[in-house]
Protein backbone atom coordinates (compact mmCIF):
# COMPACT_ATOMS: atom_id res chain seq x y z
CA UNK A 1 0.00 0.00 0.00
CA UNK A 2 2.92 2.27 0.82
CA UNK A 3 4.47 1.93 -2.26
CA UNK A 4 0.94 3.74 -4.23
CA UNK A 5 1.40 6.83 -1.70
CA UNK A 6 3.15 10.10 -2.97
CA UNK A 7 4.33 12.09 -0.30
CA UNK A 8 1.81 15.20 -0.24
CA UNK A 9 4.32 17.70 -1.30
CA UNK A 10 4.89 15.36 -4.58
CA UNK A 11 1.19 16.28 -5.47
CA UNK A 12 0.39 20.20 -6.81
CA UNK A 13 -0.24 22.49 -3.23
CA UNK A 14 -3.28 25.24 -3.84
CA UNK A 15 -0.88 28.00 -3.69
CA UNK A 16 1.04 26.30 -6.99
CA UNK A 17 0.23 29.42 -9.25
CA UNK A 18 1.86 30.21 -12.15
CA UNK A 19 3.10 33.47 -10.02
CA UNK A 20 3.78 31.33 -6.88
CA UNK A 21 5.58 28.90 -8.98
CA UNK A 22 7.93 31.98 -10.52
CA UNK A 23 8.46 32.90 -7.48
CA UNK A 24 10.13 29.62 -6.13
CA UNK A 25 11.69 29.53 -9.02
CA UNK A 26 13.51 32.93 -8.41
CA UNK A 27 14.45 30.97 -5.39
CA UNK A 28 15.66 27.94 -6.67
CA UNK A 29 17.97 30.00 -9.27
CA UNK A 30 19.49 31.82 -6.69
CA UNK A 31 20.41 28.59 -4.11
CA UNK A 32 23.60 27.79 -6.33
CA UNK A 33 25.28 31.28 -5.28
CA UNK A 34 24.04 31.31 -2.06
CA UNK A 35 25.58 28.15 -0.54
CA UNK A 36 23.03 27.20 1.91
CA UNK A 37 22.11 23.92 3.15
CA UNK A 38 19.52 21.60 2.15
CA UNK A 39 17.69 21.75 5.57
CA UNK A 40 17.30 26.11 5.04
CA UNK A 41 16.64 25.17 1.02
CA UNK A 42 13.59 23.24 1.29
CA UNK A 43 11.74 24.51 4.28
CA UNK A 44 12.43 28.08 2.62
CA UNK A 45 10.66 26.72 -0.50
CA UNK A 46 7.16 26.54 0.91
CA UNK A 47 4.82 29.07 2.81
CA UNK A 48 4.76 27.80 6.89
CA UNK A 49 1.00 28.64 6.80
CA UNK A 50 -1.91 29.41 4.64
CA UNK A 51 -5.66 30.34 5.42
CA UNK A 52 -8.53 30.71 3.43
CA UNK A 53 -11.90 31.63 4.76
CA UNK A 54 -15.19 33.09 3.66
CA UNK A 55 -16.62 36.45 4.47
CA UNK A 56 -19.83 37.28 4.59
CA UNK A 57 -21.24 40.79 3.72
CA UNK A 58 -24.61 42.57 4.00
CA UNK A 59 -25.27 44.32 1.38
CA UNK A 60 -27.09 47.90 1.33
CA UNK A 61 -29.83 46.10 -0.28
CA UNK A 62 -29.84 44.30 2.40
CA UNK A 63 -28.92 41.14 0.61
CA UNK A 64 -25.99 38.86 1.85
CA UNK A 65 -23.14 38.13 -0.44
CA UNK A 66 -20.11 35.54 0.27
CA UNK A 67 -16.22 37.03 -0.39
CA UNK A 68 -13.31 34.50 -0.53
CA UNK A 69 -10.17 35.59 2.07
CA UNK A 70 -6.74 34.46 2.44
CA UNK A 71 -3.74 35.28 4.33
CA UNK A 72 -0.38 33.25 3.84
CA UNK A 73 2.62 33.65 6.30
CA UNK A 74 5.56 32.49 4.27
CA UNK A 75 8.07 32.56 7.16
CA UNK A 76 8.85 33.37 10.98
CA UNK A 77 12.44 32.87 11.30
CA UNK A 78 13.37 36.41 11.70
CA UNK A 79 10.37 37.82 13.30
CA UNK A 80 6.57 38.60 12.75
CA UNK A 81 5.34 38.31 9.18
CA UNK A 82 4.34 41.23 7.70
CA UNK A 83 2.17 42.04 4.60
CA UNK A 84 -0.60 43.74 2.36
CA UNK A 85 -3.63 43.30 2.53
CA UNK A 86 -5.60 44.00 -0.90
CA UNK A 87 -9.28 43.99 -2.45
CA UNK A 88 -8.92 42.96 -6.19
CA UNK A 89 -10.65 40.36 -8.20
CA UNK A 90 -7.58 38.42 -8.78
CA UNK A 91 -6.86 37.72 -5.26
CA UNK A 92 -6.21 34.27 -4.82
CA UNK A 93 -4.26 31.91 -2.33
CA UNK A 94 -1.49 31.65 -4.82
CA UNK A 95 -1.14 35.30 -5.69
CA UNK A 96 -1.08 35.63 -1.70
CA UNK A 97 1.65 32.84 -1.17
CA UNK A 98 3.89 34.67 -3.90
CA UNK A 99 3.84 37.94 -2.48
CA UNK A 100 4.16 36.72 0.72
CA UNK A 101 7.62 34.77 -0.10
CA UNK A 102 8.91 37.69 -1.91
CA UNK A 103 8.12 40.00 0.75
CA UNK A 104 10.39 37.73 3.20
CA UNK A 105 13.13 38.37 1.32
CA UNK A 106 12.11 42.20 0.54
CA UNK A 107 12.54 42.23 4.36
CA UNK A 108 15.61 40.09 4.86
CA UNK A 109 17.50 41.71 2.40
CA UNK A 110 16.59 45.32 3.88
CA UNK A 111 17.44 43.11 7.56
CA UNK A 112 14.41 44.23 8.66
CA UNK A 113 12.91 41.97 11.93
CA UNK A 114 10.29 40.28 9.43
CA UNK A 115 9.27 37.41 7.53
CA UNK A 116 6.95 37.40 4.70
CA UNK A 117 2.87 37.43 4.70
CA UNK A 118 0.06 38.86 1.94
CA UNK A 119 -3.43 38.77 1.99
CA UNK A 120 -6.79 40.40 0.57
CA UNK A 121 -10.29 39.46 -0.12
CA UNK A 122 -11.14 38.68 -3.68
CA UNK A 123 -14.07 41.49 -4.53
CA UNK A 124 -14.18 44.89 -7.28
CA UNK A 125 -13.57 47.49 -4.29
CA UNK A 126 -15.34 49.64 -6.93
CA UNK A 127 -18.43 47.90 -6.99
CA UNK A 128 -18.77 48.11 -3.02
CA UNK A 129 -20.11 51.00 -1.26
CA UNK A 130 -17.80 52.72 1.41
CA UNK A 131 -20.28 51.54 4.04
CA UNK A 132 -19.65 47.79 2.32
CA UNK A 133 -16.07 48.24 2.53
CA UNK A 134 -16.11 49.21 6.00
CA UNK A 135 -18.11 46.03 6.54
CA UNK A 136 -16.12 43.88 4.63
CA UNK A 137 -13.29 44.82 6.45
CA UNK A 138 -14.09 44.52 9.74
CA UNK A 139 -15.50 40.91 9.22
CA UNK A 140 -12.08 40.17 7.66
CA UNK A 141 -10.18 41.37 10.46
CA UNK A 142 -12.34 39.78 13.10
CA UNK A 143 -12.15 36.20 11.28
CA UNK A 144 -8.42 37.20 11.41
CA UNK A 145 -7.81 37.85 15.05
CA UNK A 146 -6.38 34.84 15.96
CA UNK A 147 -3.59 35.27 12.98
CA UNK A 148 -3.28 38.73 13.35
CA UNK A 149 -1.37 40.61 16.15
CA UNK A 150 1.82 43.01 17.01
CA UNK A 151 4.50 40.05 17.59
CA UNK A 152 2.92 37.74 15.09
CA UNK A 153 1.44 39.14 11.82
CA UNK A 154 0.84 42.92 10.88
CA UNK A 155 -1.21 43.51 7.73
CA UNK A 156 -0.41 46.75 5.55
CA UNK A 157 -2.32 48.74 2.81
CA UNK A 158 -1.90 47.03 -0.79
CA UNK A 159 -3.47 47.49 -4.09
CA UNK A 160 -7.33 49.22 -3.38
CA UNK A 161 -6.82 49.44 0.28
CA UNK A 162 -5.23 52.77 2.40
CA UNK A 163 -5.32 54.37 5.21
CA UNK A 164 -8.81 53.89 6.37
CA UNK A 165 -9.13 50.57 5.05
CA UNK A 166 -6.05 50.01 8.11
CA UNK A 167 -7.81 52.45 10.74
CA UNK A 168 -10.55 50.29 10.62
CA UNK A 169 -8.47 46.76 10.91
CA UNK A 170 -7.21 48.72 13.95
CA UNK A 171 -9.77 49.31 15.76
CA UNK A 172 -11.92 46.26 15.28
CA UNK A 173 -8.55 44.05 16.51
CA UNK A 174 -8.92 46.92 18.85
CA UNK A 175 -12.10 46.83 20.08
CA UNK A 176 -11.81 42.83 19.87
CA UNK A 177 -8.98 42.83 22.76
CA UNK A 178 -10.39 45.35 24.66
CA UNK A 179 -7.71 48.33 24.37
CA UNK A 180 -6.33 50.46 21.68
CA UNK A 181 -3.49 48.34 19.66
CA UNK A 182 -2.36 50.70 16.99
CA UNK A 183 0.94 48.58 16.36
CA UNK A 184 -0.89 45.88 15.05
CA UNK A 185 -1.35 47.20 11.32
CA UNK A 186 1.01 50.29 9.76
CA UNK A 187 0.14 52.38 6.65
CA UNK A 188 -2.45 54.19 9.42
CA UNK A 189 -3.66 57.61 9.82
CA UNK A 190 -1.04 59.75 11.96
CA UNK A 191 -4.33 60.44 14.13
CA UNK A 192 -4.15 56.75 14.92
CA UNK A 193 -0.24 55.84 15.84
CA UNK A 194 0.49 56.32 11.65
CA UNK A 195 3.97 57.47 10.03
CA UNK A 196 4.70 60.58 8.62
CA UNK A 197 6.04 59.91 5.13
CA UNK A 198 4.51 55.95 5.10
CA UNK A 199 1.99 56.79 1.94
CA UNK A 200 5.25 58.27 -0.02
CA UNK A 201 7.93 55.66 1.21
CA UNK A 202 7.50 52.72 -1.20
CA UNK A 203 8.04 55.66 -4.65
CA UNK A 204 10.80 58.08 -2.88
CA UNK A 205 12.34 54.16 -2.09
CA UNK A 206 12.11 52.95 -6.06
CA UNK A 207 13.44 56.61 -7.07
CA UNK A 208 16.50 56.48 -4.48
CA UNK A 209 17.34 53.06 -6.10
CA UNK A 210 17.06 54.41 -9.19
CA UNK A 211 19.61 57.37 -8.64
CA UNK A 212 21.81 54.55 -6.73
CA UNK A 213 21.90 52.39 -10.04
CA UNK A 214 22.76 55.90 -11.99
CA UNK A 215 25.23 56.61 -10.06
CA UNK A 216 27.25 53.13 -10.11
CA UNK A 217 26.46 53.12 -13.88
CA UNK A 218 28.22 56.31 -14.38
CA UNK A 219 25.38 58.29 -14.88
CA UNK A 220 23.05 61.42 -13.40
CA UNK A 221 19.23 61.00 -12.74
CA UNK A 222 18.66 64.49 -13.64
CA UNK A 223 19.98 63.81 -16.99
CA UNK A 224 17.78 61.06 -17.66
CA UNK A 225 14.35 60.95 -19.58
CA UNK A 226 12.13 58.14 -17.70
CA UNK A 227 9.08 56.50 -18.14
CA UNK A 228 6.96 55.73 -15.46
CA UNK A 229 4.30 52.90 -15.91
CA UNK A 230 1.29 53.03 -13.02
CA UNK A 231 0.14 56.16 -11.49
CA UNK A 232 -1.00 55.22 -8.25
CA UNK A 233 0.58 55.66 -4.82
CA UNK A 234 3.70 54.04 -5.89
CA UNK A 235 4.08 55.29 -9.76
CA UNK A 236 2.68 58.38 -8.68
CA UNK A 237 4.86 59.13 -6.37
CA UNK A 238 8.17 57.84 -8.54
CA UNK A 239 7.21 60.32 -11.13
CA UNK A 240 6.92 63.36 -8.96
CA UNK A 241 10.04 62.28 -7.53
CA UNK A 242 11.90 61.92 -10.43
CA UNK A 243 10.33 65.09 -11.72
CA UNK A 244 11.61 67.18 -8.58
CA UNK A 245 15.13 65.16 -9.15
CA UNK A 246 15.54 66.92 -12.42
CA UNK A 247 14.50 64.50 -14.63
CA UNK A 248 12.35 64.30 -17.33
CA UNK A 249 9.49 62.04 -17.25
CA UNK A 250 8.75 61.83 -20.93
CA UNK A 251 5.20 59.17 -20.45
CA UNK A 252 3.15 58.01 -17.28
CA UNK A 253 0.10 56.03 -17.67
CA UNK A 254 -2.62 54.61 -15.33
CA UNK A 255 -5.98 52.05 -15.60
CA UNK A 256 -7.14 54.36 -18.43
CA UNK A 257 -3.75 53.88 -20.63
CA UNK A 258 -0.69 56.07 -21.00
CA UNK A 259 0.30 59.56 -22.24
CA UNK A 260 3.93 60.68 -23.90
CA UNK A 261 5.37 63.60 -24.77
CA UNK A 262 8.58 63.91 -25.33
CA UNK A 263 9.14 67.50 -23.98
CA UNK A 264 8.45 65.79 -20.83
CA UNK A 265 4.72 65.25 -19.01
CA UNK A 266 3.55 68.13 -16.17
CA UNK A 267 3.80 65.76 -13.31
CA UNK A 268 2.16 67.89 -10.49
CA UNK A 269 -0.31 69.16 -13.22
CA UNK A 270 -1.01 65.62 -13.56
CA UNK A 271 -1.66 64.44 -9.77
CA UNK A 272 -4.09 67.80 -9.61
CA UNK A 273 -6.19 66.56 -12.79
CA UNK A 274 -6.14 63.06 -10.77
CA UNK A 275 -7.01 64.67 -7.50
CA UNK A 276 -10.44 66.05 -9.41
CA UNK A 277 -11.26 63.23 -12.20
CA UNK A 278 -9.82 60.02 -10.31
CA UNK A 279 -7.60 58.87 -13.22
CA UNK A 280 -5.94 60.12 -16.07
CA UNK A 281 -8.90 58.90 -18.55
CA UNK A 282 -10.01 62.77 -20.42
CA UNK A 283 -6.53 64.79 -19.72
CA UNK A 284 -5.55 65.53 -23.71
CA UNK A 285 -2.86 68.01 -23.09
CA UNK A 286 -0.52 64.20 -24.36
CA UNK A 287 -0.35 62.55 -27.27
CA UNK A 288 -2.61 59.19 -25.92
CA UNK A 289 -0.79 55.39 -26.14
CA UNK A 290 -1.59 52.17 -24.65
CA UNK A 291 -0.03 50.85 -21.51
CA UNK A 292 1.74 48.70 -24.35
CA UNK A 293 2.67 51.24 -26.11
CA UNK A 294 3.89 53.17 -22.98
CA UNK A 295 6.70 50.04 -22.03
CA UNK A 296 8.37 50.30 -25.11
CA UNK A 297 8.79 54.23 -25.35
CA UNK A 298 12.36 54.96 -25.53
CA UNK A 299 14.34 55.98 -22.77
CA UNK A 300 16.81 55.99 -20.21
CA UNK A 301 15.17 54.86 -17.27
CA UNK A 302 11.47 52.69 -17.40
CA UNK A 303 9.82 52.31 -13.46
CA UNK A 304 7.40 49.62 -13.96
CA UNK A 305 5.22 50.22 -10.86
CA UNK A 306 1.63 48.74 -12.15
CA UNK A 307 1.70 45.37 -11.23
CA UNK A 308 2.52 41.73 -12.32
CA UNK A 309 3.94 40.32 -15.49
CA UNK A 310 4.05 43.36 -17.46
CA UNK A 311 7.21 42.46 -19.06
CA UNK A 312 7.56 39.24 -20.45
CA UNK A 313 8.76 37.36 -23.30
CA UNK A 314 5.82 38.97 -25.73
CA UNK A 315 7.66 42.48 -25.23
CA UNK A 316 11.43 42.00 -23.16
CA UNK A 317 12.94 42.15 -26.86
CA UNK A 318 11.39 45.73 -27.55
CA UNK A 319 11.77 47.79 -24.17
CA UNK A 320 14.24 50.22 -25.07
CA UNK A 321 15.39 51.49 -21.87
CA UNK A 322 18.98 51.23 -20.22
CA UNK A 323 17.66 50.78 -16.45
CA UNK A 324 14.22 49.09 -15.59
CA UNK A 325 13.19 49.69 -11.71
CA UNK A 326 10.61 47.58 -10.49
CA UNK A 327 7.90 49.45 -8.36
CA UNK A 328 5.61 46.54 -8.26
CA UNK A 329 5.72 43.00 -7.31
CA UNK A 330 7.05 40.44 -9.86
CA UNK A 331 6.43 43.03 -13.25
CA UNK A 332 9.03 40.92 -14.85
CA UNK A 333 8.78 37.11 -15.97
CA UNK A 334 11.64 34.91 -16.14
CA UNK A 335 11.71 34.32 -19.67
CA UNK A 336 12.01 38.00 -19.71
CA UNK A 337 14.51 38.73 -17.29
CA UNK A 338 16.62 36.40 -19.46
CA UNK A 339 16.09 38.68 -22.56
CA UNK A 340 16.78 42.27 -20.32
CA UNK A 341 19.97 40.28 -18.99
CA UNK A 342 20.86 38.95 -22.57
CA UNK A 343 20.39 42.63 -23.77
CA UNK A 344 22.64 44.42 -21.29
CA UNK A 345 19.56 46.10 -19.60
CA UNK A 346 20.08 46.55 -16.08
CA UNK A 347 17.40 45.41 -13.79
CA UNK A 348 16.85 47.09 -10.04
CA UNK A 349 14.31 43.78 -9.06
CA UNK A 350 11.34 44.10 -6.69
CA UNK A 351 12.83 42.99 -3.33
CA UNK A 352 15.09 45.88 -3.39
CA UNK A 353 13.28 48.64 -5.79
CA UNK A 354 10.10 48.87 -3.52
CA UNK A 355 11.25 48.11 -0.17
CA UNK A 356 10.81 51.64 0.67
CA UNK A 357 7.42 50.79 2.09
CA UNK A 358 8.24 47.92 4.31
CA UNK A 359 10.90 49.54 5.68
CA UNK A 360 8.98 52.66 6.90
CA UNK A 361 6.21 50.23 7.93
CA UNK A 362 8.85 49.03 10.31
CA UNK A 363 9.75 52.34 11.52
CA UNK A 364 6.11 53.12 11.99
CA UNK A 365 5.61 49.55 13.99
CA UNK A 366 8.74 50.53 16.31
CA UNK A 367 7.08 53.98 17.00
CA UNK A 368 3.79 52.80 17.77
CA UNK A 369 5.40 50.07 20.23
CA UNK A 370 7.54 53.06 21.74
CA UNK A 371 4.97 55.66 21.95
CA UNK A 372 7.25 57.57 20.57
CA UNK A 373 7.63 59.42 16.59
CA UNK A 374 9.79 61.01 14.38
CA UNK A 375 9.55 63.95 12.12
CA UNK A 376 9.15 63.68 8.27
CA UNK A 377 13.25 64.68 7.75
CA UNK A 378 14.60 62.10 9.97
CA UNK A 379 11.97 59.04 8.44
CA UNK A 380 13.69 59.75 5.37
CA UNK A 381 17.17 60.18 6.16
CA UNK A 382 16.63 56.44 8.47
CA UNK A 383 15.56 55.45 4.59
CA UNK A 384 18.18 56.16 2.50
CA UNK A 385 20.42 55.30 4.74
CA UNK A 386 18.48 51.26 4.95
CA UNK A 387 18.05 51.63 0.94
CA UNK A 388 21.68 52.57 0.15
CA UNK A 389 23.07 50.05 2.10
CA UNK A 390 21.02 47.25 0.37
CA UNK A 391 21.09 48.41 -2.66
CA UNK A 392 25.45 48.66 -2.32
CA UNK A 393 25.47 45.02 -0.67
CA UNK A 394 23.60 43.73 -4.04
CA UNK A 395 25.39 45.29 -6.36
CA UNK A 396 28.55 43.85 -4.40
CA UNK A 397 27.27 40.02 -4.69
CA UNK A 398 26.60 40.50 -8.73
CA UNK A 399 30.23 41.45 -8.96
CA UNK A 400 31.48 38.95 -6.73
CA UNK A 401 29.08 36.08 -8.43
CA UNK A 402 29.08 37.28 -11.78
CA UNK A 403 25.14 37.50 -11.91
CA UNK A 404 22.77 40.33 -12.39
CA UNK A 405 20.78 42.09 -9.62
CA UNK A 406 17.96 39.59 -9.13
CA UNK A 407 19.69 36.57 -8.18
CA UNK A 408 21.82 38.78 -6.18
CA UNK A 409 19.17 40.49 -4.06
CA UNK A 410 17.73 37.00 -3.82
CA UNK A 411 21.53 35.69 -2.44
CA UNK A 412 21.63 38.61 0.08
CA UNK A 413 18.26 37.43 1.11
CA UNK A 414 18.58 34.35 1.11
CA UNK A 415 21.78 34.37 3.40
CA UNK A 416 20.00 36.83 6.25
CA UNK A 417 17.51 34.07 6.97
CA UNK A 418 19.70 31.19 6.11
CA UNK A 419 21.53 32.28 9.01
CA UNK A 420 18.48 32.64 11.47
CA UNK A 421 17.21 29.67 10.17
CA UNK A 422 20.48 27.47 10.79
CA UNK A 423 21.18 28.64 13.98
CA UNK A 424 17.02 28.27 15.37
CA UNK A 425 17.04 24.89 14.07
CA UNK A 426 14.16 23.29 13.13
CA UNK A 427 11.61 22.22 16.14
CA UNK A 428 10.97 19.97 17.78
Amino acid sequence: MSGLQASPLERPLEWDSPLFLMARAQFEQALPYAHVSPMVAERLSFPERALIMSVPLHRDDGTLEIFAGYRVQHSTVLGPTKGGIRYDPEVSLGECAALATWMTWKCALLRLPYGGAKGGIRCDPHALSPHELERLTRRFTSELVKEIGPQTDIPAPDMATNEQTMAWMMDTYSMLKGHAVPEVVTGKPISVGGSVFRREATGAGVVMCAERACERLGLELAQQRCVVQGFGNVGGIAASELYERGATVIGVSDISGGMHSEAGVDVPELHAYVAEHGSLEGYDRCERITNEELLELPCDVLVVAAREDQITDANAANINANLVVEGANGPTTLEADAILAERGITVVPDILANAGGVTVSYFEWVQDLGRLFWDRDEIRIKLADKMDDAFDRVWSVAEEKGITLRPAAMVAAIREVAGALETRGIYP
